[in-house]
């Protein structure tokens, strides 16, 4: 193994996971963002708000994200007069805007799932409690149900976002150059595949366990009243 290689391409490797950290980063803030509203459409039984969010994940959960990136890339172009009229072609040229609106539709779609079924695993006696308590509409979705659809819905979350940060490695073929990308050109010239990709690997596995360092946190935050029940109960327990 040539360290010097791996060492003369360590800057522009951090510099790739800069990109790969922000498009993660962006990608999941701005799904996030979408998923909770097409989540809360989605539960809906009027056919007229359901049905589209429904062909929405269909879509997105039922294709490659890879073949969805390139829709927005290099689709784009056959439509360029139109998106020029509207003042949207100097966004969807550059690579960059492309990769995270791939990113963020996808995700969203992903993300408002996962929150779907969590709302719909929201205790009913819960739901009926809180009527009982006089709220409904939207107060009892900001005060029952989305925090315990959002407690319950973490862990597979947690998983979605892992997925995302693995998947951003896509958008080296649209020219991004991302921890995967820098890879790949630095091997390219150098024929040193097995110490730059080996890095690569090294920089995700980095990445990823410190996401889900981050989300454990915020699990255990998210969950800190049962565990202070749980010490409660332990300690009013009688002994045997």
């Amino acid at each position: 193994m040539d360290l010097d290689i791996i060492w003369e391409s360590l800057p522009r490797l951090l510099h790739g996971t800069l990109i790969t950290v922000e498009l993660t980063a962006v990608s999941v803030m701005i799904g996030l963002c979408m998923a909770v509203p097409l989540s809360l459409l989605r539960v809906s039984r009027n056919p007229v708000m359901w049905m589209p969010v429904y062909g929405f994940i269909f879509y997105f959960r039922g294709t490659p994200l890879l073949v969805q990136i390139f829709l927005i890339y290099y689709g784009s172009g056959q439509f360029q007069g139109f998106l020029s009229q509207i003042g949207l072609w100097t966004f969807f040229r550059e690579a960059h805007f492309c990769a995270i609106l791939s990113l963020t539709l996808n995700t969203a779609a992903y993300t408002a799932e996962i929150l779907r079924g969590a709302i719909q695993a929201v205790p009913f006696g819960e739901i009926e409690a809180a009527r009982a308590c006089g709220m409904s509409g939207g107060l009892l979705y900001r005060r029952i149900i989305l925090p315990k659809a959002f407690r319950l819905a973490w862990p597979a979350y947690t998983n979605e976002v892992v997925f995302l940060l693995q998947a951003t490695s896509l958008v080296s073929i649209i020219t991004l150059m991302d921890i995967t990308g820098v890879a790949r050109v630095v091997a390219a010239r150098t024929f040193a595949f097995y110490e730059l990709f080996i890095t690569a690997a090294l920089l995700y596995l980095v990445l990823v366990y410190g996401v889900l360092f981050l989300f454990r946190r915020v699990e255990a935050r998210l969950s800190r009243h049962l565990m202070d029940l749980q010490t409660t109960a332990k300690g009013q327990a009688p002994a045997l």
